[in-house]
């Protein structure tokens, strides 16, 4: 007996529900941070907020998340860095996804720092992304690569600063002063390192300096009327013997 069979016609409209599905963007932060104050690393540390702005904004798998960014801080230890604290606060108020940074340096030159929020950040699913040494702490490479490097940038920030303080003495030995000028009121450097007065600025300077000398002599004047004891204007004593 012949079977009766019935054909379902595809629908064209129909869709495979897979492509339905829109991957979800991740929310990616940046973090930023130089080292010192000085001019030259300031156009860095501005520069690597455009950087990252740009590069985050234009991703299509990327939503942008923030810049978190400290500026002439030191990276030894975390503690004084605000921005930095503050994104992992956020990390783990469930508001970022992934953290993108320059390189290892710019994120921790302390090995036990790096390695502990790095690992904080994998617990809560948060990768970060170090550019310079191409790691992503997700990976299952990752992490023993971020060892070997985060202890290599400790040994490098141990040596820069051995190195700047043997030069800071070498310097004192010679009777050379280093002396930033950039916020120095009344001085200036000259093409050879010598400060020269700023004489429009030396105005103020003096400006200050004689009216602390007549605060100054005021005082003492006080002090000194106050050990006799004489007639005021009313005729009354005023003061107290000398002990």
């Amino acid at each position: 007996m012949a079977r009766n069979i019935t054909v379902i016609p595809a629908r064209a409209n129909r869709t495979n529900l897979a492509e339905q599905i829109q991957p979800q963007k991740k929310r990616m932060a940046a973090y930023c941070r130089v080292s010192t104050d000085q001019l030259e690393q300031l156009s860095s540390y501005e520069a690597q907020v455009a950087y990252y702005t740009a590069y985050i904004t234009n991703h299509p798998d990327y939503e942008f998340g923030g810049i978190y960014a400290d500026e002439g801080i030191s990276g030894t230890n975390t503690k004084k860095r605000e921005q930095f604290n503050k994104m992992i606060e956020d990390c783990r108020a469930g508001k970022i996804d992934m953290i993108i940074t320059k390189s290892i340096s710019r994120f921790a030159r302390n090995t036990l720092d790096t390695l502990n929020y790095v690992r904080q950040l994998k617990e809560l699913g948060i990768g970060v992304i170090f550019e310079k040494e191409n790691i992503n702490t997700l990976d299952s490479k990752g992490e023993v690569l971020l060892t070997i490097l985060s202890s290599l940038a400790q040994d490098e920030s141990r040596s820069i600063s051995e190195n700047s303080t043997w030069g800071i003495r070498r310097r004192f030995e010679q009777g050379k002063l280093h002396i930033n000028h950039t916020n120095f009121l009344g001085y200036d450097k000259d093409k050879e390192g010598n400060l020269v007065i700023n004489e429009k600025q030396a105005k103020i300077v003096r400006r200050i300096t004689r009216t602390t000398l007549m605060v100054k002599v005021q005082t003492e004047l006080q002090r000194n009327l106050k050990k006799k004891v004489f007639l005021t204007g009313m005729g009354n004593l005023s003061g107290m013997k000398a002990v």
